[in-house]
């Protein structure tokens, strides 16, 4: 991967609508450098931009499942539930005998999710262990902010003057007012956003079959109020093939806080979030390989104070990321 490749990443990263040009002239190459790098990265490394609703302003919950399974069973348990709508981050881990995902629940009394976890999951014969963490509060990942693909780097692609100019406006979450009420055309349009992201509004107004100043004045209004974000896809191995790990943490209750937010400052951290259960902070770390990951975990975590255990579980295969899953071996 080239410097420049890192440097749309990131960009796309703090602002996926950002039109070519603005992310041109921000980097100081010429828009048809962009254009084809940014055609490049589509095709070689599965990138593109997914609209999302954030959770909490929605009224939405997220629950981080973590099932232990037979191994010969795991891969297709996997599959079953990436084709759900309503989980993100399928992943298989330790060796193929465990699945990671998460599940976002319309409210506290999601039916369907109650479904899953008291009916479904349970009933699979080779389902060992079913463990639910609901997440608390995110530090790192989602709409918060991210370093792009660092790791490669050891330090963010763009310099703080560049990702100010490219910085969307998104609001902290002290601002957010929810719950913010989705109408039906609401869900359709986050729907075409969930497809593509970078849709035109004119190509959007078509979809949702509303007016394009309609269209454009709804998504500045979602986004305004911390409703909408849009989270970038990307698949890592052509940027370096990372080593992608989860960590769960025991950390004391008077720690967590400044150990999160310590956390969503390492590049090596691509997701952080407290969550409920035995381990109350969950990451997800990438690094170049084997030694950099132990270097990390002696050198970076061990200094953190108020943690009592660390479990780490190595990512073996990503099956489903934010968005659908893709077709024809995509």
């Amino acid at each position: 991967m080239e410097y420049l490749d890192l440097q749309l990443i990131h960009a796309l990263r703090i602002d996926g609508r950002a039109p070519l040009r603005r992310i041109a002239s921000v980097l100081d190459v010429s828009d048809q450098m962009v254009a084809r790098h940014y055609a490049r990265l589509r095709e070689t490394a599965g990138l593109r931009v997914v609209g999302r609703l954030n959770p909490r302003p929605v009224g939405q919950t997220v629950w981080l499942l973590r099932l232990r399974c037979v191994p010969s069973a795991a891969l297709g348990l996997a599959r079953a539930l990436a084709e759900r709508e309503d989980t993100r981050w399928v992943r298989l881990a330790s060796g193929g005998t465990e699945i990671i995902c998460h599940l976002v629940a319309a409210g506290a009394d999601d039916a369907d999710r109650d479904a899953l976890l008291l009916d479904r999951i349970p009933a699979a014969r080779r389902v060992l262990s079913i463990n639910a963490h609901r997440l608390l509060r995110m530090f790192k990942g989602g709409p918060s902010s991210w370093d792009g693909p660092a790791w490669v780097l050891g330090r963010p692609a763009l310099d703080r003057a560049q990702r100010d100019a490219l910085a969307s406006g998104f609001p902290p979450p002290t601002t957010w007012t929810a719950p913010v009420e989705l109408s039906e055309f609401d869900h359709a349009l986050v729907a075409a956003l969930g497809r593509d992201g970078r849709a035109s509004h004119a190509a959007l107004a078509v979809e949702v079959r509303r007016h394009e100043s309609t269209v454009r004045r709804r998504i500045a209004q979602l986004r305004g109020a911390g409703a909408l974000f849009f989270d970038l896809e990307v698949d890592e191995r052509p940027l370096g093939n990372p080593t992608a790990t989860t960590m769960w943490m025991s950390v004391r209750p008077a720690y967590l806080a400044a150990t999160g937010a310590a956390l969503a400052e390492h590049p090596e951290v691509a997701y952080a979030a407290a969550t409920t259960g035995r381990t109350n902070l969950y990451a997800t770390v990438l690094c170049a390989g084997d030694e950099a990951l132990y270097d990390y975990l002696a050198d970076r975590i061990g200094a953190l104070p108020g943690i009592d255990a660390v479990e780490t579980a190595p990512v073996i295969r990503t099956v489903k990321r934010v968005g659908a899953v893709g077709r024809g071996g995509r």
